[in-house]
């Protein structure tokens, strides 16, 4: 019944998105807060706080932005993490193909690496290609994969990024790491390093235990794991594999 009751839910909140905000997309594409407002976002791509150091093109504000059907089934993760006073919390959603070429043309520039160094402490940028951890083509620009992690509810304000701070690198404790009020995962979200790969050994028994929290509970609703990415999902149903480009901008109304 619980299940029913769920889904029908579900179902109404997706009939329901305003049609506008139906409008500003793709057909098949929806605005995850008109699905489930109650899934924490923090776009990272459309700030200073990631590995490029610049929000990216087509990052025209900080929605996350699904197909309909995987935007539906992230909601039924977040219903089944509530009774333990738990939320996701999204990093990036769908990706526009002009910001996977600014990544690829990013890590081929020639460029120092020191001012986004601590997303990759240990390995040089322009190896990030052969080490598994950029590609010239991303399954977010189908709309299929998400970038996410956990927050202890009720949600807790980070403290906010400062783009000249001397943050220590993704691999430091926590507390050393730029803000983030998300449980710790043994390292930020985006860290290039071994330690990142979900199944890892040398993090800590509680770090591993949330890994394993997280990657259950997105197994259940048919999300598969990117092993070099403890923060990387892609969803497992039948889903149409054409990229797109068209650029993530404010909801309607908003």
């Amino acid at each position: 019944m619980r299940t029913y009751a769920l889904t029908a839910a579900l179902v109404l909140t997706a009939l329901s998105v305003p049609a506008a905000a139906r409008d500003a997309l793709p057909a098949g594409f929806v605005y995850l807060r008109d699905i489930d407002a109650s899934i924490t976002q923090d776009m990272r791509y459309a700030s200073r706080d990631n590995f490029v150091g610049h929000p990216l093109p087509g990052y025209d504000a900080p929605e996350c932005v699904l197909r309909r059907e995987v935007a539906l089934a992230l909601s039924k993760v977040q219903a089944d993490l509530a009774p333990a006073n738990l939320s996701l919390k999204v990093y990036d959603c769908y990706r526009p193909t002009r910001a996977v070429v600014a990544m690829a043309r990013w890590a081929k520039d020639g460029a120092l690496d020191q001012p986004t160094k601590r997303f990759f402490p240990a390995l040089q940028k322009r190896t990030l290609f052969a080490s598994g951890y950029i590609a010239t083509q991303s399954a977010h620009s189908t709309g299929t994969a998400i970038d996410l992690t956990l927050v202890r509810l009720p949600a807790a304000s980070a403290a906010p990024f400062g783009p000249a701070a001397a943050y220590g690198p993704c691999t430091a404790d926590a507390a050393q790491r730029a803000p983030d009020s998300s449980i710790d995962m043994g390292t930020g979200f985006d860290c290039f390093d071994r330690r990142s790969h979900t199944g890892n050994g040398a993090i800590l028994a509680e770090q591993k235990r949330w890994r394993g929290v997280l990657l259950a509970a997105m197994r259940r609703h048919s999300f598969k794991n990117y092993f070099r990415e403890w923060w990387h999902f892609t969803y497992a149903g039948a889903m149409p594999d054409q990229r797109y480009d068209f650029p993530i901008v404010p909801r309607p109304g908003q």
